[in-house]
């Protein structure tokens, strides 16, 4: 491989191919004990001060076609005369939204109208756009709504008169047309209270050949401490604010341990399981790791498929490791060859392979607020009409009983409808799932499944009572914003992870259904 390919493919590590939840929470531990509890959320338990100031915008409504796997990219030109310090990025979309990789660049870069176009139009890729500006953002994988919040003090920085761009992959497993949209949010800071502007560190692991019906994992050593000393002159001094995995819905396990330093070999990042929701982490404090060199990280999947699944997107996996730290350079890592297995421990097909690093340094328009930007007044960039009043997230709102069904009311359609794409694309049920509901069935399996599943909830409810909508639980966390157990305490409504429900037609469709008698049709 030569290395000019090496170099334009581990660039693809500082992209991010992305992807709070009720599922399994994220841990993060430093060398003395496991984070506050609030590092989730990137409190600090400081005293409330005067309310942030957010710029929301909506990129519009985006049609997609019935069983569709889709890429294309999208761009906001922002119209900001000064440069914006950001402390938290929020992405929100109404759904099928498979994951999405955001840049700032300047504004003559790509050029054309902002919205939604297909890349090779402005031979707009992820590589390009990380190396012209500086990575803003990534999503979780299939997440609804996904912050990237720091703690007081760091942001990233969209310099002047650049542009927000991204590519954006959706999947539409529902047999009919849809619509969604994706709105984002910056939380500006003041230049007088920015401590550090963060740098992306990014790696992944692209030879992925996972084998069917089997459990393994993936690992690789990225260690920067060469090429982070040939293009900085010194070594790296980490300290970690936030970090993010990604992969699929074959992925079980996620790890991140630390090389070299006084925190040498320690994990600093887990998570286990595929839950659809949103599972960056933000660090406060921030972890310093004196005398780190660099990352191993490791991807564990169960292939319960008959086919080896390699990288990709759609039935595809992936392995990305992402991390906003302060570091004087973007790093790189990638995995593009050499990839071997090295041991099975307890049916677990374990893979290693090396890990080409590469450093770049950061761009001058990344540096720190001058004095001029400190003793201004916060400066907020104009608000486009259609912007002006709008919140960050749709507002959920229930289901009117009297809706028209979209689908025919059977149990095929529902399943394929509702189930199949809000359920199992979203990981909201599945062979591991808490309350050992499996919707991923069709047929009489599925009917008996629906019919005769004890509910764990506190609740009298059957999950689907024929004939009686309002007595069916399913319908109940379907229909409403706020569904409530018998006590009257609110439950999370379905779909999973979503701050508001699905369109009414298709909830009208299982209402229909469940009314005509719950058949097996």
């Amino acid at each position: 491989m030569s290395y000019q390919r090496a170099c334009r493919a581990l660039w693809l590590g500082l992209l991010l191919t992305a992807c709070r939840s009720d599922g399994p929470a994220p841990s993060a531990m430093t060398a003395d004990d496991e984070q506050d509890s609030d590092s989730d959320t990137g409190t600090t338990g400081e005293d409330e001060g005067p309310p942030p100031v957010l710029v929301t915008h909506s990129f519009g409504s985006l049609a997609l076609k019935a069983s569709s796997d889709t890429q294309r990219c999208v761009q906001w030109t922002v119209n900001n005369d000064q440069h914006l310090y950001v402390q938290s990025v929020l992405l929100a979309n109404s759904g099928a939204l498979h994951h999405s990789n955001w840049y700032v660049v300047p504004e003559e870069e790509f050029p054309g109208e902002d919205g939604y176009f297909p890349c090779d139009d402005r031979n707009f890729n992820d590589i390009g756009a990380a190396l012209k500006g500086t990575v803003l953002f990534a999503q979780s994988t299939q997440s609804f709504t996904d912050e990237q919040r720091f703690t007081p003090g760091a942001v990233v920085k969209v310099p002047a008169r650049h542009k927000v761009m991204a590519t954006v992959h959706t999947v539409n497993a529902a047999p009919q047309a849809m619509e969604t949209e994706l709105r984002m949010s910056f939380e500006l800071t003041h230049p007088a209270d920015v401590h550090t502007v963060v740098a992306p560190i990014s790696a992944q692991y692209r030879e992925l050949a996972l084998p069917p019906a089997s459990r393994s994992s993936v690992t690789t050593r990225c260690d920067w401490k060469a090429s982070y000393y040939g293009t900085i002159g010194a070594l790296p001094s980490f300290k970690i604010h936030y970090v993010l995995p990604h992969y699929h819905y074959l992925g079980e396990r996620f790890e991140v341990k630390v090389i070299g330093g006084a925190h040498d070999g320690e994990i600093i990042y887990s998570l286990d399981g595929f839950n659809g929701g949103a599972n960056g982490r933000t660090y406060d404090p921030p972890l310093e790791l004196p005398g780190a060199t660099g990352f191993e990280f490791t991807c564990g999947y169960n292939n319960w498929t008959d086919k080896t699944v390699t990288w990709g997107n759609g039935k595809g996996e992936m392995c990305v490791m992402f991390i906003l730290g302060e570091s004087e350079a973007m790093l790189g890592g990638t995995v593009l060859g050499d990839s071997e297995v090295v041991g099975v421990d307890d049916g677990v097909v374990r893979f290693e392979a090396p890990c080409f690093e590469i450093a770049q340094p950061k761009s001058p328009w990344q540096g720190m607020p001058t004095a001029d930007e400190i003793n201004a007044p916060l400066y907020v960039p104009p608000i486009e009409p259609s912007d002006q009043g709008l919140p960050p997230i749709p507002p959920c709102v229930d289901t009117d009983p009297s809706a028209t069904p979209t689908r025919p009311a059977t149990l095929s359609d529902v399943a394929a409808s509702i189930f199949a794409p809000s359920c199992t694309f979203s990981s909201c049920h599945g062979e591991l799932a808490a309350a050992g509901l499996d919707l991923d069935q069709s047929g009489a399996a599925l009917h008996a499944e629906l019919l005769g599943h004890d509910v764990v909830a506190s609740t009298g409810l059957p999950l689907i009572a024929p004939g009686d909508p309002e007595g069916s639980w399913l319908y109940r966390l379907l229909s409403r914003c706020e569904p409530v157990d018998d006590a009257g305490n609110p439950v999370a409504h379905m779909p999973r992870n979503a701050p508001f429900l699905l369109d009414e037609g298709l909830v009208a469709t299982l209402r229909a259904w469940i009314e005509a008698g719950a058949p097996d049709n």
